[in-house]
């Protein structure tokens, strides 16, 4: 089976000092919960899709977020490492940075403003973009960009370093996590968690696409569905929070952080916002549009 197709409308409206007063967010696709587990699909809510973004880590004074059930004809769907927070950390770390823009902040100065009531997730900020040099120059081309999120239990933010090169191939060179998980029983099985997630979203945000041709499925296997290869892999540095917390999740924490680090870096990198996954060759083309800092409301489809 496959991982459901999501359609996001995201939509805010800042305050004089570029924070948010509203929050808007729909969001339009398949629920495997309905499915799987009929009992957990209640009044026309399923609770997966909307993980990650019902409650992200910032402090949003005025905030919506619903969820409009649509089933893609013929085409069954089912879970992936990442479930809800894989498709809405990717979404919500992608606008929040849009809004950063909008509001012409530093994207690591932006969000610590917004978490003044959430240290768990300010502090795992702090170490991440402190451990990756954040604000140190970079060579053309390269860019770094900043993913927090807020789920499975655990607090985890990651420094991505791409470069994009003139043929608008991009390549990951360095990603950089802070990971507050809670007590920590074995410090090396969450830091093999963090690097194998870390090259799985990668891989899915490069070039995770299912397509298919008068009713069939066109991949048939890695030669044409192409995953991470040994000498793409960036170098990952883990950093553990030591917390007496209770222990949280880490099996699928790194995959949906890591995707939304890797366009803010292309952002950074090319100043063209990446809306849609896989990247593929989005890279290319004109740069970002400056209609966020041309109306009140920023807005994000």
């Amino acid at each position: 089976m496959y991982r459901p197709y999501f359609y996001d409308r995201v939509s805010a409206g800042l305050d004089a000092d570029g924070k948010p007063m509203a929050w808007s967010h729909r969001i339009t696709g398949s629920s495997i919960i309905a499915r799987w587990l009929p009992p957990g699909f209640q009044n026309g809510l399923d609770g997966d899709t909307i993980d990650g973004a019902a409650e992200p880590p910032y402090a949003l004074p005025n905030m919506v977020v619903d969820y409009v059930r649509h089933e893609p004809p013929g085409i069954p769907t089912a879970f992936w490492r990442g479930v809800g927070p894989a498709h809405n950390v990717f979404v919500v770390e992608s606008f929040i940075d849009e809004l950063a823009a909008a509001a012409r902040q530093d994207p690591v100065a932006y969000r610590r403003a917004l978490l003044t009531k959430n240290p768990r997730a300010q502090a795992v900020l702090d170490l991440a973009a402190q451990n990756a040099g954040w604000g140190q120059p970079l060579a053309p081309g390269a860019g770094r960009g900043v993913s927090l999120q807020q789920a499975f239990g655990s607090y985890l933010a990651q420094v991505v370093e791409v470069e994009v090169a003139p043929s608008n191939e991009v390549r990951v060179r360095r990603v950089v996590c802070a990971m507050d998980c809670g007590t920590v029983v074995n410090p090396d099985t969450v830091r093999a968690q963090m690097q194998s997630g870390i090259a799985f979203g990668i891989s899915a945000a490069l070039h995770g696409e299912i397509t298919l041709k008068d009713g069939r499925v066109e991949q048939t296997n890695f030669g044409d569905y192409r995953v991470l290869r040994i000498d793409e892999m960036p170098s990952v540095d883990v950093h553990l929070i030591d917390s007496s917390a209770a222990p949280g999740g880490i099996g699928e924490t790194a995959t949906s952080c890591v995707m939304p680090a890797v366009t803010n870096a292309i952002f950074a990198a090319t100043g063209k916002r990446i809306r849609k996954l896989p990247i593929g060759n989005q890279a290319a083309g004109d740069k970002a549009s400056t209609v966020q800092q041309q109306y009140p409301t920023a807005r994000a489809n």
